[in-house]
């Protein structure tokens, strides 16, 4: 475990919102930021020059499918994840504990580990934490994740609290691993204790008990209740040290980012941003807002007014529209670098009104701005094109 102020600096805080630097082996980072998704070695029908070009600063793989597809062999040989997809700054890589929640009815959970059988062909696959932690040291990860169980919403306490201390030993072991191998690259533990307080609170200490390079807050954006997932992360980030960071996993809808945002969350990754384009919503100022509107069939503006992406820059939502209606790729691709180009920005914004005491004004403005109008969460999530 490296030194807090080798890992992270704290530039400014206002209330509880924190602008910060993560610095790693691939350059610095800095916070609060959104990671767009790349689980596959690849951030869904956008290329790396495209996400430079918006400025992402660090982007998130998956260590399970990596092992999956195309394998670890593979992936030493191309000379890990940066060279394989020929993204020049940090990764951080999901240990595959996320996926002992989302591949439930195909893997086996043992003290050792879990069993996977592959979502590809069937093959059986172990994962656990001295494997997760050498994988992600094979992939080249910048910042690795600790091997965890993330347990389902809802469940019983007896079976949170067993999950829990599981992923405390597995904790540990992913720690050994870390300094087993030498690597100088950053592993951070994962908070669980579900929708319990007090359980979130041992887990936050526990992990502090052992030492890790920063925190994540897993656990939420599996089903619960929006209220839910925010008193999770209430019952967890006021137990994280203030020096080291603190993410938030699987979440990216910009009203929620922000919310945590004041609640001293640095950073978050989630697929949403291509998902909902996928779905035809683009991202706006005013909430998401389906493409499919009639009022957009003659509209020659741009998808937000101001908008720096290349999307709004060039195309009017006319011929948006007119391309998910014909279902054309090039729809989906423009509305993907839309979306991931305002949740960029959106963080950069949040970061310049810390930076400058701005913070509580311009929370509270964007948040009323933001639910003014715009398609509902659950329409954004399952509307189809």
């Amino acid at each position: 475990m490296k030194s807090a102020a080798e890992v992270f600096t704290l530039e400014k805080t206002d209330g509880e919102a924190r602008a910060g630097v993560v610095k790693t082996a691939h350059g610095e980072v800095q916070t609060p930021v959104f990671m767009p998704v790349g689980t596959q070695a690849s951030v869904k029908g956008v290329s790396p020059d495209e996400l430079t070009e918006m400025r992402a600063q660090i982007l998130l793989g998956n260590t399970y499918h990596l092992v999956v597809r195309p394998g670890l062999e593979v992936m030493e040989q191309m000379g890990g994840l940066h060279k394989f997809m020929r993204w020049n700054g940090p990764i951080l890589t999901d240990s595959g504990g996320f996926q002992v929640f989302s591949l439930a009815k195909i893997r086996e959970v043992k003290e050792e580990g879990v069993w996977f059988s592959s979502h590809v062909d069937g093959k059986r696959l172990f994962l656990g934490p001295k494997e997760a932690v050498r994988a992600q040291v094979t992939l080249g990860s910048d910042i690795m994740m600790a091997f965890d169980e993330c347990p389902p919403w809802p469940c019983s306490r007896e079976v949170l609290e067993k999950s829990l201390e599981r992923t405390l030993r597995w904790a540990k072991l992913c720690r050994e691993e870390q300094k087993a191998t030498g690597t100088e690259n950053l592993l951070f533990g994962i908070v669980q204790g579900g929708d319990q307080a007090d359980l979130r609170k041992r887990s936050c200490l526990a992990l502090q008990e052992i030492g890790f390079d920063g925190y994540a807050i897993g656990g939420v954006s599996v089903g619960e209740p929006e209220k839910e997932m925010m008193a999770a992360v209430d019952a967890s980030a006021p137990h994280l040290p203030v020096d080291r960071p603190r993410y938030v996993m699987g979440l990216g809808h910009p009203d929620q980012m922000v919310r945590m945002i004041g609640k001293g969350v640095d950073m978050f990754d989630c697929v949403l941003p291509t998902r909902v384009a996928r779905n035809g919503t683009a991202c706006t100022a005013t909430g998401p807002a389906s493409v499919r509107k009639s009022t957009w069939t003659r509209d020659e503006g741009p998808i937000v007014e101001g908008c720096g992406c290349y999307t709004c820059l060039r195309f009017s939502r006319a011929y948006i529209q007119h391309l998910i209606k014909a279902e054309e790729l090039l729809g989906l691709r423009l509305i993907s670098l839309h979306n991931l180009f305002f949740n960029l920005e959106t963080l950069r914004l949040a970061r310049g009104a810390i930076l400058e005491g701005r913070w509580q004004s311009w929370s509270r403005e964007f948040l009323e701005r933001y639910q003014r109008g715009g398609t509902s969460k659950e329409e954004e999530e399952n509307h189809d094109v």
